[in-house]
């Protein structure tokens, strides 16, 4: 029970990776802050974290490519549980196109939600919580090594991979940890909708496809004590995949 008495926000908690690691961090003793852009969706995640454990959880309709709304979601966490101890920047989107069919518009949509909104929430996170939080941001192995069409997508967790060593250099002082993960083939609709997947462009052997749980499980180690010597990393969590020849 590494969170008795601590609050959590997890950003795109309503579903796959969010909704695994709000149930995780419930399990664990901590109340739960949902921000999602689906409030009804939100609501049925807030209740399975309460399901799963936690003292409290609640939703708040949030998206994280409105700053404005990005400090309202703080605020309402505050004010029902009068601080924040972690946040998880999961909520992320991507986008299916040839750089050559890409247009500005494609990438500003892209990078407000999987990389600004991150930012938006670190902001917060330094301006609000106490020495001892922790930050932790999901990007994905494609930050490393990418397939065709998702080049927004690759270079926005690239770009989260820069923002988190950043942040982990400002945070110190503050006494705020940043680290990142970033995770493989996860078994999401996410990754059985994507057009990579459906066509063959990218092939998945089943042993390298993860539960959204593996992810959590490292989320929460990554914001708990237990890793109080961890900061500025990023830690892949895919199964091995990216190590095989």
């Amino acid at each position: 029970m590494r969170f008795v008495e601590k609050v959590v926000i997890v950003t795109g908690g309503a579903s796959g990776i969010g909704l695994a690691a709000s149930k995780r961090f419930g399990s664990e003793g901590a109340c739960v802050v949902i921000a999602d852009l689906d409030q009804k969706k939100g609501d049925v995640a807030a209740d399975s974290t309460r399901s799963a454990g936690a003292p409290d959880a609640f939703a708040v309709k949030c998206d994280v490519a409105d700053e404005s709304q990005v400090a309202a979601a703080v605020d309402a966490a505050v004010e029902r549980f009068g601080e924040v101890n972690v946040i998880v920047n999961n909520a992320g989107l991507m986008v299916f196109k040839p750089i050559v069919e890409q247009t500005g518009d494609d990438w500003l949509k892209i990078l407000n939600v999987d990389l600004l909104g991150a930012f938006y929430f670190t902001k917060q996170a330094f301006r609000r919580m106490k020495p001892g939080g922790a930050i932790v941001n999901v990007s994905s192995v494609h930050a490393e090594e990418t397939t065709p069409l998702v080049a927004s997508y690759a270079a926005a967790k690239a770009a989260l991979l820069s923002l988190t060593r950043s942040a982990s250099l400002e945070g110190k002082s503050l006494g705020i940890r940043v680290n990142a993960i970033l995770p493989g083939a996860v078994d999401t609709p996410m990754l059985w909708e994507n057009p990579n997947v459906k066509s063959g462009v990218e092939t998945l052997n089943l042993t390298d496809v993860g539960k959204p749980e593996d992810i959590a499980a490292t989320i929460a180690y990554l914001a708990s004590d237990d890793a109080k010597f961890v900061d500025g990393a990023a830690v892949r969590v895919d199964g091995g995949r990216l190590s095989r020849l």
